[in-house]
């Protein structure tokens, strides 16, 4: 079982009634990682492809490799790659040649058998390389249909301690919240959620606390960013700013759409999603009894915590590659990912002009732990995602280590070197025109 992001963010626990633990520190409390049933791993038990990579050995004289392509062809086998790796030195001694091939298919089917046994017949040395199954994941955009709505918890489906349990009219409220994201598909505009006075109220609160900390804890992209939103979306402290208005400007400035989810999506999903730049956000607002305070991320959290940041181009790539690195990954390798998400999406710092300053939208939406995370009371370490991807964490307090990086770019590049290192048989590459996956075998 591989853990899940409670909408984005992760940890490790046990498995109370909701299949989650919260983490509790005084405004903002998130997920710990929970074990999925089985059931709710459907998709990517699926097979999207299969491939082999093969070497060869042929003598160097005129025929040898048509020997070899006229047995593909007679066992109806495409080749998807070859390449030869006779050098000029080659030539000019005479040495045999090397050739390495990729095909359909794996070693285990009977037809792949009969085939290699032929090859073997007209090639001096053969060896299998790769041989591997390509598991389901999301190619294109209409893929993320598939999974968008299945949440672990959705609606109204709240916990015993979730300060609106008892709350009739909170929970009814959550329920028709959560139907739009529910009904929602790709290329659809996100329906209007005409938030009520005292929703307006709560987000007020928050608007203003938060707004009067930045300036001295929050990075400078997304200071800026802020501004943007401030100006063109109608960011404020009376008005709860609309998914789509946000997200189509966000589509304008970096390529980022905002999903609407009702409610939690497993990790290995949540993730798949930032592959394609689109980040699933929640609509619903925290209970206003409890105004500094939240259970699971809410509009609140999304807004001014995450959408600052992806107007930033640098932090939109970074978070890309932790969503590249996500499709087919195993899930130990979704595990490591989703503990990176964590110290740096959620709880992420940067060096500024020598000092550190917040980006992380954990921090950027809870102002006890903005605060705290900028003092000398925790310890602050360099990321790396070959440490901090096993990096264990309390899921009760405040965290005692924060990760610090010196630019986006730098942790971009980090995560992709990391991606290389999860056992991972294949590569993908975003398509930025079709805005599409694919899938690269060599």
């Amino acid at each position: 079982a591989h853990n899940m992001l409670r909408s984005r963010v992760l940890l490790n626990s046990r498995l109370p009634r909701s299949g989650v633990q919260l983490r509790r520190h005084g405004e903002n409390a998130y997920t710990a990682p929970a074990p999925v049933h089985q059931a709710e791993q459907r998709l990517e038990d699926g097979v999207m492809g299969k491939n082999t990579k093969l070497n060869f050995v042929i003598p160097n004289k005129e025929g040898a490799l048509q020997k070899v392509l006229n047995v593909f062809k007679r066992h109806k086998v495409s080749l998807s790659y070859i390449r030869s790796d006779r050098t000029p030195d080659n030539f000019a001694k005479n040495r045999d040649i090397e050739i390495r091939v990729e095909f359909p298919g794996v070693k285990d089917e009977p037809h792949i058998q009969r085939l290699l046994e032929d090859i073997k017949k007209v090639t001096l040395f053969t060896m299998i390389t790769a041989s591997y199954q390509v598991p389901w994941f999301p190619r294109s955009l209409k893929d993320l249909d598939l999974f968008a709505d299945k949440c672990m918890m959705a609606g109204d489906d709240l916990q015993a301690d979730h300060p609106g349990f008892n709350d009739a009219e909170y929970r009814d409220r959550r329920r028709q919240i959560g139907e739009i994201a529910e009904k929602y598909k790709f290329g659809k505009p996100i329906p209007t959620v005409n938030y009520t006075e005292s929703e307006r109220a709560t987000w007020a609160i928050l608007f203003n606390k938060l707004t009067s900390l930045y300036p001295n804890h929050a990075c400078s992209q997304y200071l800026d960013s802020l501004r943007q939103l401030i100006t063109n979306c109608g960011y404020r402290e009376d008005n709860v700013p609309q998914l789509n208005t946000v997200s189509n400007y966000l589509s304008s400035k970096t390529g980022v759409t905002i999903r609407p989810v009702a409610g939690l999506l497993s990790s290995r999903y949540f993730l798949n999603g930032l592959a394609f730049k689109v980040f699933h956000s929640t609509q619903y607002i925290r209970h206003g009894g409890s105004p500094m305070y939240t259970p699971e991320p809410d509009i609140c959290h999304e807004l001014m915590g995450h959408v600052p940041m992806f107007l930033n181009p640098e932090f939109t790539a970074f978070s890309q590659e932790i969503g590249l690195a996500s499709l087919g990954a195993s899930d130990e390798a979704i595990k490591q990912l989703a503990t990176c998400y964590w110290f740096t999406v959620e709880f992420g710092l940067l060096r500024q002009n020598h000092v550190p300053r917040a980006f992380g939208a954990g921090l950027l939406s809870s102002f006890g732990e903005l605060q705290y995370s900028l003092s000398d009371k925790p310890e602050v370490r360099e990321f790396d995602p070959f440490v901090t991807g096993k990096q264990e964490f309390p899921i009760t307090t405040y965290q005692p280590i924060y990760y610090i990086a010196d630019s986006f770019e730098d942790m971009a590049v980090k995560m992709r070197d990391f991606s290389k290192s999860t056992g991972r048989e294949f590569g993908v590459k975003w398509n930025d025109y079709t805005k599409e996956v694919e899938v690269v075998h060599e």
